[in-house]
C-alpha cells in the first residue's frame, strides 16, 4: 500500500469544505459542531481511501476506490439529511458509525482478497 500525498491533501480540503457546509446548514441548535466534525471525519476517511491509496495490484486499488466512492456518496447524503432535519445525537452517531465501520470492514476484506 502506498499513500499518494497530493490526492490525500485534496481529499482533506474537500472534506473540510463539506464539514463547513454542514456546520452552516445545520438547523439543530447545539449540534452544529457534532455534525461538522463527524461529517468531516467520515467524508475524509472515505475520500482519502478512494483517492489517496494505491495498492500493489491495480484491481485491488480499483475495488477499494469504488467502495470508497459509494460510501462517500452515502455519507454525503446521510449528513445532508441530518443537516436539514432536527436530529438526536445518538441517532447521528449510530447511523454514521455503522456506515463508517461497514466501509472499513468491506475495504479490509477487499484488500485481503488480493485480486
Amino acid at each position: 500500500m502506498k499513500v499518494k500525498v497530493i490526492p490525500t491533501i485534496i481529499a482533506c480540503g474537500i472534506s473540510s469544505l463539506l464539514a463547513y457546509a454542514f456546520y452552516n446548514i445545520c438547523h439543530t441548535e447545539g449540534k452544529e459542531l457534532l455534525l461538522a466534525i463527524g461529517g468531516g471525519l467520515c467524508i475524509f476517511v472515505t475520500l482519502a481511501t478512494s483517492l489517496g491509496l494505491r495498492f500493489e495490484q491495480p484491481r485491488t486499488s480499483a475495488n477499494v476506490a469504488f467502495v470508497g466512492v459509494v460510501f462517500f456518496l452515502l455519507m454525503l447524503v446521510s449528513n445532508a439529511i441530518f443537516a436539514y432535519s432536527h436530529f438526536v445525537t445518538h441517532s447521528y452517531v449510530i447511523v454514521n458509525g455503522l456506515l463508517l465501520l461497514s466501509f472499513l470492514l468491506i475495504s479490509y476484506y477487499v484488500t485481503k482478497a488480493k485480486q
